[in-house]
Order: structure tokens, then C-alpha cells, then sequence
């Protein structure tokens, strides 16, 4: 039962004409900690927490229901072709209205570097993109394929400069990067003040064990996890620590789903690397057997890297708990079960000729406050640390994933009773199935509100599109440590 401090007491009432919106006698979650009070919002941002309000030209009780900060995912694939040369589901349009309907306000999506195409152009792509359709606030990883196009440097440097804070990178697929390009994206990251992140999985442990499989005729869907065994994750986390170790370069290390990651992780930082990592979801509600179904039905759960073991769920939620792991993404890759999407080779395709990912910018949130507040894994306050403030801090989200004064009025109020039972196709994007169908969750963002605005009320969708604000990364919270590396002392 919650048991919120209560605020006020004493204070001075806050008394202003120019208030926006009031939110008032909720369990407002804060840094701090969970507390009883008002929060009034003017010009789009908090300019009170906790004391009592007069006026305002709107009041919504929020009595009985938590008040949280809006959803910060720093991980989604919106409006992005893939390494096989798909499209994926969604437009910045769709997935903006299922990110909000879900209780995420902000998201950092991809600017991801075409072969041949300089950063800048890249870049430029997406933001067009993002201002015609997204209605939450968004930044972009640029993700980096092609070290050798004309400019590469100057690009690089001007679009960290200009508030793009973070970078991607792949070990793996068709745009990977070799250790010596990692190094030198890692040391002009460093040079530059950004943040790389990094989906880390050995290529070649992958392709041997994929070529044997295909060579066999085992290419169903339900190979997939056998086609990239868990020692490719845990080489390469292992391997990406020790980069960033060596130059004292941040490194974030996206969607970990094996123990022996997480182990490798949390040693890591015990010996002080730059590390950082998070976890989605369907690793720490989903198993490899969800992948076991007729035909080509195992498809839709299709993901890299894949679900695992039971044990592996538990050593991710002991990771996220103990501070190793620092937050929970979605990974949201949306493709549709049809011909234009998973299906695109045909209904005799194998495993390695179909679309890995699946939706869950809408079900982030509701499946995390149903374990951790709804079940007791931490509470409101934890909840909040893992889905809001850990990724707007570290990503330099300045604004953004915490209720306190000055920062964006993006705010969520929770009902922490209702309870609702997922369906087949009941989600706001265009992927047109539910990989969470008949799961139930206590625990649902009733109002969702960015800079003041309303954009969810009574199940009922209020955004726009382009009415979404790209967000300005000036400096990050993960920047070195400021010691020499090995590199600079010789």
C-alpha cells in the first residue's frame, strides 16, 4: 500500500493567474520519493510540485491514481529501412500514437546511415521525416554504417556539436563495424562529448552456427534462438567493455538478454569502465519457447538477440534491480505478419529470411507497471527511475523524465487498479498484431500529457501531426571520467 510523504503543510500557496493546468491530491512520484500534493503547469512546463494551488484555468483530480513522469524510450526503429531492405511499420505518425497511448511521452529513434550516404544527409532525412509526422518529442542515435564516405569527420563532429549526443553501432549483420572502425568511432566519440551505443553480438559465432542450421533444414522459426547462440552476446559485451575501458569512452550496451551478459556487464563497472546497459521487456517476460508455434506463427516473436532461459529473466530483473542494468527500452521494431513485412520472402521462408523485431513502444510501460508497482519489484519510485529518469539522464534528456520544477509538464496519471487483458490486435500502430495477446496487467496511464498539452484522455487519442519537438542534447551525464587513456598516454 502506497504511503506517500505528504507536502504542503506549511507552505505557501501558489497563487498564479497564468496556471495551465492543475493535477491535484495524486501520489506524485518524484526524485525523492513518492509524495501528496498538487503539480501546476504554466507555458508547458512544472512550476510547482507538492505545494497546494489556487486556480488555474484546468483542475483534474487525480485523487486515488499515481502521478508519474511521461515514458522516455531511448530505443525505437520508427520510419527505418532495415539491413534486408524493408520498411518497417511504422511512420513517426503511427508509432507516436502508440508510444503516447502507452504512457511515452519522449523517444530517442534512429537516424540510421545508408551505405555510401554522408551523416549530415542522413540526418537531415529523418528530421523531415519526424517533423511531418511525430507528435511526442524525439531525438535521434545516429546510427553509423559507412566510416569511409566523404566528410565522415566533419559531419560527425558537427551533428554531436549541434546536440545529436549518441551514436550507434553494430558487431553484427551486413553493417557492422570491424574493431579498428569501433575504435575509431569510440575515440572521436570521445574527442566529441557522445554517447555509443551498441548492439553487441559476435558476427561470426552467428554466421557458423546460422550456415549450420540452413545446411540442415532447420529454418524455422522456432531455429531462430539456435541461430544466434547466446555466446555471440556475451563475447561481444565482453569485448565492447573492454573498448570502452581502454579509451574511457561510454559505452551503452543496448537489449542484453543472457545472465552471462549482465555478469560481464556488472564486472565491468566494479573495475570502473564507462558502461552502461539496459533490457526490453520480452527478455524479461518472454522465453525462447514463445518462438514454438505452428508454421510460420513463431515468426511474429522473432527478435535480436532472441528470448532466452527462465534463468536468464531472473539474473536480468537482479541486474536491473542492483543499478547494473540502468534501464528498460522497448526495442520497438514494428513489422508486419503479412507480405509486406515478416512475410515479404514468401510462406516457405526460413528463419534467416525474415524480419527480426516486434512492437512495443505501447506495451512498455504497462507490462513494466504491472511487475514493478502492480507485483512489488521495486515500486512506483523504482518504475519511474527505469522507464523515465535513468534513460532522460543518461541520453542528456535535460527536460525530460522527472516530475520536478522546471522540467516539461510530461506527465502520466496511472490508475493503479484497472486491469486490462491484451488482445489480438489492440495496439495504436500499424503492425497489426499484439505480440502481448492475452496477457493482463494491473496498472494503466488513464491521462497522458506532454508540455502541458493533453494527448490521452478517456482511451481517447488528442495529438497532431508534427506537433512534436525535436529535443536538444547539449552535454550527457555519461561523459568521462577525465583519466588519460591507454591511447592518449603513449
Amino acid at each position: 500500500m502506497l504511503r506517500p510523504k505528504r507536502c504542503g503543510g506549511g507552505k505557501q500557496e501558489v497563487m498564479a493567474p497564468e496556471i495551465d493546468l492543475v493535477i491535484h491530491d495524486g501520489h506524485v512520484v518524484t526524485p525523492d520519493g513518492v509524495i501528496e500534493g498538487d503539480i501546476a503547469i504554466a507555458g508547458g512546463r512544472i512550476i510547482s510540485v507538492g505545494k497546494p494551488v489556487s486556480g488555474g484555468a484546468r483542475r483534474i483530480s487525480a485523487r486515488g491514481k499515481l502521478v508519474m513522469p511521461g515514458g522516455v524510450d531511448p530505443h525505437a526503429h520508427i520510419e527505418q529501412m532495415s539491413g534486408m531492405g524493408q520498411w518497417n511499420a511504422d511512420t513517426f505518425e503511427t508509432a507516436a500514437r502508440s508510444a503516447a497511448m502507452g504512457g511515452t511521452t519522449s523517444v530517442i529513434s534512429f537516424a540510421a546511415q545508408a551505405s555510401g550516404q554522408s551523416l549530415a544527409d542522413t540526418v537531415e532525412d529523418y528530421a523531415k521525416r519526424a517533423a511531418r509526422g511525430a507528435m511526442i518529442d524525439y531525438a535521434f542515435h545516429i546510427t553509423v554504417t559507412d566510416v569511409s564516405v566523404a566528410g565522415f569527420d566533419r559531419d560527425l563532429e558537427t551533428l554531436i556539436r549541434t546536440g545529436h549526443r549518441s551514436l550507434k553501432v553494430f558487431t553484427t549483420y551486413n553493417i557492422q563495424l570491424d574493431d579498428r572502425a569501433l575504435l575509431d568511432v569510440l575515440t572521436k566519440a570521445r574527442r566529441h562529448g557522445a554517447l555509443v551505443c551498441v548492439h553487441a553480438e559476435n558476427d561470426a559465432i552467428i554466421s557458423q552456427a546460422r550456415d549450420a542450421l540452413i545446411a540442415s533444414g532447420q529454418i524455422s522459426p522456432r531455429d531462430h534462438a539456435r541461430a544466434r547462440p547466446r555466446m555471440a552476446e556475451i563475447e561481444a559485451v565482453e569485448r565492447m567493455c573492454r573498448f570502452a575501458e581502454y579509451l574511457d569512452q561510454p559505452v551503452m550496451l543496448f537489449h542484453i538478454s543472457t545472465s552471462e551478459g549482465a555478469a560481464a556487464i556488472r564486472t565491468a563497472r566494479k573495475r570502473g569502465a564507462p558502461v552502461w546497459a539496459e533490457t526490453c521487456p520480452h527478455y524479461l517476460f518472454m522465453t525462447e519457447d514463445v518462438l514454438v508455434k505452428p508454421g510460420l506463427e513463431g515468426a511474429k516473436w522473432m527478435c535480436s538477440p532472441p528470448q532466452r532461459r527462465p534463468a536468464d529473466q531472473e539474473a536480468l530483473w537482479a541486474a536491473l534491480l542492483d543499478g547494473t542494468l540502468s534501464l528498460v527500452s522497448s526495442d520497438h521494431a514494428p513489422y508486419r505478419f503479412d507480405e509486406t513485412g515478416k512475410l515479404s520472402a514468401g510462406p516457405d521462408a526460413g528463419f534467416h529470411q525474415i524480419a527480426n523485431g516486434l512492437p512495443g513502444l505501447e506495451t512498455r510501460l504497462p507490462l513494466m507497471f504491472d511487475a514493478i508497482v502492480s507485483r512489488g519489484r521495486g515500486g512506483p519510485e523504482a518504475f519511474a527511475r527505469l522507464t523515465s529518469e535513468s534513460p532522460a539522464r543518461l541520453y542528456g534528456l535535460e527536460r525530460k523524465g522527472a516530475l520536478a520544477e522546471r522540467m516539461d509538464a510530461d506527465i502520466v496519471i496511472w490508475n493503479p487498479e484497472k486491469t486490462v487483458t491484451y488482445g489480438a490486435d489492440d495496439l495504436h500502430d500499424n503492425v497489426g498484431y499484439n505480440p502481448w495477446e492475452g496477457t493482463t496487467v494491473t496498472g494503466w496511464p488513464e491521462r497522458v500529457f506532454l508540455r502541458g498539452q493533453c494527448l490521452v484522455e478517456d482511451g481517447a487519442f488528442h495529438g497532431q501531426p508534427g506537433s512534436g519537438r525535436w529535443i536538444d542534447r547539449p552535454v550527457l551525464a555519461t561523459r568521462p571520467r577525465g583519466m588519460a587513456s591507454e591511447v592518449e598516454a603513449r
